[in-house]
C-alpha cells in the first residue's frame, strides 16, 4: 500500500495532466479570430448603410433633388444586417474574454502543479 504522501502526488498529478490536456488548445484564441472575421464584415456593412444613408439623406450636393418618397427598404436591410453583424462581433469577442480568464485561471494552477510537483527542475 503506498503512503499518504504518494497518493497526494499521483492526485496532483492527475490534476496536472487533466489540466494540461484541457488548456492544449486555446478556445479563446478561436472565438478572437472568428470575432476579427466578423469585425471585418461588420465594417463593411456599416460602410453600405451609411452610404446608403448619405445617398438619401446626405446635404452635399446642393442642387440634389429630393428624396424619393417611400420606406428607404436597401438602407433598412442594411442596418438590420449591420447591426446583426456587430452583435455577433460582440459575443464573440466577449466570449472570448471569457473563456481567456478561465484558461488564464488553469494555467495558474498548471504552473502551480509544476512547482508543487517540481516538474520544472
Amino acid at each position: 500500500m503506498e503512503n499518504p504522501e504518494q497518493e497526494r502526488r499521483l492526485a496532483l498529478r492527475a490534476e496536472h495532466d487533466r489540466i494540461a490536456e484541457e488548456i492544449g488548445t486555446r478556445l479563446s484564441v478561436d472565438h478572437v479570430q472568428n470575432g476579427g472575421v466578423l469585425a471585418f464584415f461588420s465594417f463593411i456593412a456599416v460602410g453600405l448603410t451609411v452610404k446608403l444613408a448619405w445617398d438619401r439623406w446626405g446635404w452635399l450636393p446642393v442642387n440634389k433633388p429630393p428624396p424619393p418618397p417611400g420606406i428607404p427598404m436597401w438602407f433598412l436591410m442594411a442596418l438590420v444586417a449591420a447591426g446583426v453583424l456587430v452583435g455577433f462581433t460582440i459575443r464573440e469577442f466577449l466570449r472570448a474574454r471569457l473563456l481567456r480568464a478561465v484558461e488564464a485561471g488553469k494555467f495558474a494552477r498548471l504552473l502551480e502543479l509544476r512547482r508543487v510537483l517540481e516538474l520544472d527542475t
